[in-house]
């Protein structure tokens, strides 16, 4: 590789597959699933794992089928690590003991630690750039993956065992230190959420007070959603959105899809997207309304719902705080079906209702709102740099210990 760099004396760079027995599981099939028994374990589970070190599993296999495995294939042991190779790739868990758990094949990457490396000096490679970076580069361009041979020719510096060791702890050290500051600036931001949605429910249960209540439905001229059809995906063109890119209550336009502008004509036809419609999430992240504030043309996947208020009845800015507040959010969770794949129908969306004053009162609500919003804007924005500095200064001490200048 050409990214390789002078390593101290007694290092050495190594291949994955010279440190490990790089395996997956044995497939499981989807009719195996079930609701109670041994965990079973996907992408998604060891991503969770490897965040809070715990999972509120949703699938599980058969105790004889956990049984049979063991006999016939073997299972994780302690040290063992398993890397995520679907979705967000290159994640990490290190099996603790007496852990019992099967997981899905093609999903998960089995690194059996035969020899005397260091798991959680490997874990801790997995973060740097370094490593990231031939994920990526061999993940593919449709359907991002990293398989067992990309697995196997994955190149790491590797010191001695005891200067693997040494380095661990420190790591250990310094980024408990770390962590614990940007867990603070987590805190910061969530105390700000909490006293907006506390004002939101404020203004709502006031306003309910007062004014008798209406649906979605009453203050629509339409409401639809966006294709059910995955389109055919180009380089560049019109932006096509899903859910992920206004969970966050923006509409962002980083790691979007793009289709052509013949599609996008075509899927506008049903589901025409324009300035102060509303955006409303409807699938996985449910419940969570935006306001469209941009001229950028777009199209919106099946994930999104296209509400177009009566204006002469509700202001799109009322629209966007009154379906944010508590009461609203709440209506949406108690409709939204299914565990795995969480969906709010449109007519469950319908259904939602909540006070309406007259325009002006409206006006005047939302003016108070966006006072408070933006004010908890900047505090969240200013904790959000603060944590990004954290989080670049870890990725800096990474990239120092895995060159040896720790």
């Amino acid at each position: 590789m050409s990214e390789l760099y002078s390593l101290p004396d007694g290092w050495e760079w190594k291949k994955l597959e010279d440190l490990f027995t790089i395996t997956s599981s044995k497939r499981v099939l989807k009719e195996d699933w079930l609701e109670k028994g041994i965990p079973f374990y996907r992408a998604r589970e060891i991503v969770k794992l490897s965040q809070n070190g715990f999972v509120d599993n949703e699938l599980f296999i058969s105790e004889e089928m956990y049984n049979s495995f063991s006999k016939k294939y073997g299972l994780p042991k302690v040290n063992d690590i398993l890397v995520t190779g679907v979705g967000t790739l290159g994640i990490t868990y290190i099996v603790k003991e007496n852990e019992k758990f099967y997981f899905k094949d093609g999903n998960i990457i089995w690194l059996k630690n035969d020899s005397n490396t260091n798991s959680k000096y490997i874990e801790y490679g997995f973060q740097t750039e370094f490593l990231k970076n031939q994920i990526n580069s061999n993940s593919g361009s449709t359907v991002a993956t990293y398989t067992i041979t990309n697995a196997n020719n994955t190149i790491i510096p590797i010191p001695p065992l005891e200067e693997q060791k040494r380095i661990v702890a420190k790591l250990d050290i310094l980024f408990a230190k770390i962590d614990k500051a940007i867990a603070l600036h987590q805190k910061n931001i969530d105390e700000a959420n909490i006293f907006m949605a506390s004002v939101l429910n404020d203004v709502f249960v006031e306003l309910e007070e007062k004014y008798s209540s209406k649906t979605v439905y009453e203050l629509c001229t339409k409401i639809t959603d966006g294709t059910h059809s995955t389109p055919k995906y180009i380089d560049s063109g019109i932006p096509f959105l899903s859910v992920k890119n206004i969970s966050q209550g923006v509409i962002s336009f980083d790691d979007t899809k793009f289709i052509s502008i013949e599609e996008h004509n075509l899927l506008s036809k049903r589901c025409n997207v324009e300035k102060n419609d509303i955006l409303y999430t409807k699938v996985g992240t449910t419940g969570i309304a935006k306001v469209v504030d941009t001229d950028i043309e777009f199209s919106i996947f099946v994930s999104i719902a296209l509400l177009k208020p009566k204006k002469d009845l509700i202001s799109s800015m009322y629209f966007q705080h009154i379906l944010n507040s508590p009461n609203c959010y709440e209506q949406s969770q108690s409709r939204t079906r299914g565990v795995a794949n969480r969906n709010l129908v449109l007519n469950d969306i319908k259904q939602i209702f909540f006070p309406l004053p007259p325009l002006k009162t409206q006006q005047k609500v939302v003016a108070y709102l966006d006072e408070i919003s933006n004010k908890m804007e900047k505090i969240k924005n200013l904790q959000k740099e603060k944590m990004q500095s954290l989080k670049a200064l870890k990725a800096s001490i990474l990239d120092q210990a895995f060159k040896g200048e720790l």
